[in-house]
């Protein structure tokens, strides 16, 4: 098969002929349709994710989409034919998904909503665990609560703000001005951080009282803006919360917080039957209608996957870019 090779951080990927992956127990061979590319693999390529190290040369790509080839033993829940997705490799020494196949870990994986292209299903593994783990395992999030997204029209934003809204939460989304309109599509309020204070929208929007859940999905002096935001009593979630923070605006709330690391599974394999079974949840919300990934119009193959990189480390993307792989 073709795969992309990295031979060592912050080299430009090799296209390359390797051998066929076979599916061991509890394995399936999915035939790669396409690769999600998310600000981490490029941080990982570049050798700057010291909390996402993948032993070289690797095969990186952490999302995908695609087919059932062949099912080892103990995968026989899937079948051959199988239209799947899930976030599959890419870190710990696992393989990732800019192959042509790969052997993956059965429990990893969903089966792919049909309402979705095999473009749209690899945009949401990573970001839709991400926002699950945040607002429904740690949060738990529900209807009446008044919920705050920092970065919500990100990738992991935008598909928090619509897990929450499925769960009949009043959903506010920061961002910038140009993308209130999208917020608005996606069932939130938007507020622009560039014209607004924390102080102010918390005054606006919840009589001063703060929001029941904020979720920060951008880090740094964004996590001070949620313990800021959040409410007496109430939940911050960040998935970047590895900075230095004072800790007197939460604790004076007697308010809570949860870190997300969604790579646990992976790096440990503790865990992974969870990460199959959030997927399945989003295979539901997509499949009722209330779940659309944001996706850039570009496209790109193998031998451009540089290209795609190159765009992410510049910023201002308005949704994720994939790689069409077959």
């Amino acid at each position: 098969m073709k795969g992309l090779l990295l031979e060592s951080p912050g080299d430009v990927f090799r296209l390359a002929e390797i051998p066929r992956p076979v599916p061991a127990k509890g394995e399936i061979l999915v035939r790669i349709k396409a690769s999600g590319v998310n600000p981490l693999d490029t941080k990982i390529r570049s050798g700057n994710a010291a909390h996402a190290r993948h032993p070289l040369p690797a095969i990186l790509g952490i999302d995908m989409a695609g087919v059932v080839e062949g099912v080892g033993p103990g995968a026989e829940h899937f079948r051959r034919g199988d239209e799947v997705y899930g976030m599959t490799g890419g870190v710990g020494g696992v393989q990732g998904s800019l192959a042509q196949f790969a052997s993956v870990d059965a429990r990893l994986l969903a089966r792919k909503p049909a309402n979705l292209s095999m473009r749209q299903a690899a945009a949401l593994p990573l970001v839709f665990i991400t926002a699950w783990e945040g607002l429904v395992d740690r949060a738990g999030v529900h209807a009446g609560q008044k919920l705050l997204v920092l970065g919500g029209a990100g990738g992991v934003g935008h598909v928090a703000v619509q897990i929450a809204k499925s769960f009949g939460a009043d959903v506010y989304a920061v961002d910038g001005a140009r993308k209130a309109d999208y917020i608005r599509s996606i069932g939130a309020t938007p507020i622009d951080y560039a014209s607004e204070a924390v102080e102010d929208y918390v005054a606006r929007y919840t009589d001063g009282k703060g929001f029941d859940v904020v979720y920060d999905t951008i880090g740094g002096p964004g996590l001070d803006t949620a313990f800021k935001a959040v409410k007496r009593f109430g939940h911050v979630v960040s998935c970047l919360g590895w900075g230095t923070h004072a800790l007197a605006p939460l604790s004076f709330k007697a308010a809570t917080y949860s870190g997300v690391f969604t790579l646990i599974p992976l790096l440990t394999g503790e865990g992974r039957e969870h990460h199959g079974e959030i997927l399945a949840e989003a295979t539901k919300l997509a499949e009722a209608g209330k779940l659309t990934p944001r996706l850039d119009g570009r496209t790109f193959k193998l031998d451009t996957v540089m290209d795609a990189h190159e765009l992410i480390q510049r910023g201002g993307l308005e949704g994720k870019l994939i790689v069409d792989i077959d």
